[in-house]
């Protein structure tokens, strides 16, 4: 059947008139949220496929339920860097998986610290999400509060405003670094995230914490110096990435043999990815000669090494994430919530050389 000469914009209404139903069971057809009879719904969408009818508007649907239908998801820094960590995958497709189920869209959209620009100022939004590690503020959080636009983290911004998914970072890492002194090692050192603004790998003054503006950077590094001989090392790394965790190590690991850590705890799995790398590169054996602790509990199947890591399942903290947004969106107020976190013990990890029961 040809298609009418359209001479005015097809409505829903032409749909249900033409399908012989009401418009409430038209509009059900196409929003999927009501009970419509196969055949009712066959006849509604051959209707609308005759008269050129591509569904509602959803401008104007918004508009009469005084929602965009869009979160906004907002990343640290550039997306190339969340795309390349598999930990942040998982929590953003958890978090998808719960705003697909709500029927909401993903806005995802960096922020540059260096920027004098707002990535929202020119979006509505009805939600903002901070799913990833971040600074401490943000002038982002200022806008939203402004717009009365809820707002949910996983640890940053740090805002009365903003309700999170809470890791205890400082106990996990000490947690980390525990099972390593109960293996007998006293030469211990850790390798940091980035605790501010990006700067060249680099040992670290531990009184730089004071400064550092990610705090869950800081919370990791005061977990492993809660626990770590006094004096062990601290390195930061530029990026938490495989190359400059390879990197942080070499500072660590390429001197005389008594200065040698036997024991590293590294903030993330990939930066544990490069230390174990650096350390085979410089002829030390994994965990014979230096034992390697992780946070995440990524799967990374080329590293040829299962991994001793704190364990936080990213896809679980991504769908919390999405839980708590939806409650927000639906008129709750919900509270900062706990997210458990465990050690698992892989084989990265073994006693400290020399000591009782190697």
């Amino acid at each position: 059947m040809s298609r009418p000469r359209q001479t005015r914009k097809v409505t829903l209404r032409d749909v249900a008139d033409r399908a012989g139903v009401s418009i409430s069971t038209a509009s059900l057809v196409f929003s999927g949220r009501g009970p419509v009879a196969d055949a009712t719904a066959e006849r509604v969408r051959g209707a609308a496929s005759d008269l050129g009818y591509a569904g509602p508007d959803p401008l104007a649907s918004s508009l009469r339920q005084g929602r965009s239908g869009t979160v906004a998801v907002i990343v640290e820094d550039r997306l190339l860097h969340a795309f390349r960590d598999p930990f942040a995958l998982a929590v953003l497709d958890g978090l998808a998986q719960e705003l697909d189920a709500m029927g909401t869209s993903m806005l995802l959209l960096a922020d540059h610290a260096d920027s004098p620009d707002n990535p929202l100022a020119a979006h509505a939004v009805d939600a903002a999400i901070f799913p990833l590690c971040g600074r401490s503020d943000s002038p982002i959080v200022d806008h939203l509060t402004a717009r009365h636009i809820p707002m949910v983290g996983a640890g940053a911004p740090v805002h009365d405003e903003v309700v999170h998914v809470v890791i205890d970072e400082r106990g996990a890492s000490a947690t980390a670094t525990r099972h390593l002194v109960e293996l007998g090692h006293t030469r211990l050192a850790h390798v940091t995230m980035p605790l501010g603004a990006p700067r060249p790998t680099h040992t670290l003054d531990v009184d730089d914490l004071e400064a550092a503006t990610y705090p869950d950077s800081r919370e990791r590094a005061l977990g492993f110096l809660d626990l770590a001989p006094h004096g062990s090392p601290v390195v930061e790394a530029e990026h938490p990435d495989v190359a400059e965790g390879e990197a942080a190590a070499r500072l660590l690991l390429d001197v005389d043999p008594e200065h040698r850590p036997t024991g590293i705890v590294a903030q993330s799995d990939l930066l544990a990815a490069g230390v174990v790398r650096a350390a085979r590169a410089l002829g030390l054996a994994v965990p014979a000669d230096v034992s390697v602790t992780g946070f995440d509990g990524v799967d990374l199947p080329w590293l040829d090494t299962r991994l001793t890591t704190i364990e936080q399942p990213g896809e679980a903290k991504g769908r919390l994430l999405g839980d708590l947004t939806r409650r927000a969106l639906a008129g709750e107020s919900p509270a900062s919530t706990p997210f458990e976190v465990r050690l698992r013990v892989g084989d990265s990890t073994g006693r400290a050389p020399g000591s009782s029961g190697a």
